[in-house]
């Protein structure tokens, strides 16, 4: 972690910097969060740090240990599978309302994301197919104009992103991930919504099977 610039709030800038540590494994489950060590390494004072905190663990990334104090939270696997089941019900939703939404920028900004995505998995860049991955969901959620599918997906893509590291290592389950990612894309750009909502729909059922295989 990096010492912070002032362009966002204090708390916001602090809040953030833990997260990317979480889920990037810098700080990895059962790593105890000392406030004065977080305070110093990102060159603030103890206050945002305990306001990020308190954050965290209502967003269950962070939890209490009694004696041990507050600790980066197991991966859950419980919470895992719920925003799985949840996104098979929301992201062939938002499918449907984005390929109305689509325009010439907005395809080609699409297709430029899939392309990106198939060359980091060519590449062999962990870091790079994540990061596309959550592009390609992203500009489909900022496309369906709905602020709620956009703010809620936001923070369940933090936790999700604690998990997919597994699916990452094994090239050829990114290869199907990223092939799937260009079907549905091409449907919605032809202007079959349904056939893209339910392409999508079984991209997100066989997902968790992908990770438990992985």
């Amino acid at each position: 972690m990096e010492a912070l610039a002032p362009s966002k709030s204090l708390v916001d800038q602090t809040y953030e910097a833990i997260l990317e540590a979480i889920c990037t494994g810098q700080l990895p489950p059962g790593d105890r969060l000392n406030q004065d060590e977080l305070a110093d390494r990102l060159q603030v004072s103890r206050q945002p740090v305990n306001s990020a905190i308190a954050m965290l663990k209502a967003q269950r990334f962070v939890m209490e240990t009694g004696r041990r104090g507050v600790v980066v939270a197991p991966v859950d696997e419980t919470l895992f599978r719920s925003i799985y089941e949840f996104r098979s019900a929301i992201e062939p939703l938002a499918v449907t309302l984005a390929t109305a939404n689509l325009d010439g920028p907005a395809i080609s900004e699409g297709r430029r994301i899939v392309e990106f995505g198939k060359t980091k998995v060519r590449s062999g860049d962990e870091a790079g197919v994540l990061q596309a991955d959550i592009d390609f969901h992203g500009h489909i959620y900022a496309l369906s104009g709905n602020d709620i599918v956009v703010d809620t997906m936001r923070l369940n893509w933090q936790h999700l992103r604690r998990s997919m590291g597994r699916v990452l290592q094994h090239p050829g389950m990114s290869v199907q991930v990223w092939d799937e990612h260009d079907r549905i894309f091409a449907a919605m750009v032809e202007g079959e919504a349904q056939e893209a909502a339910d392409l999508m729909r079984r991209h997100i059922v066989e997902a968790p099977l992908r990770l438990r295989s992985g």
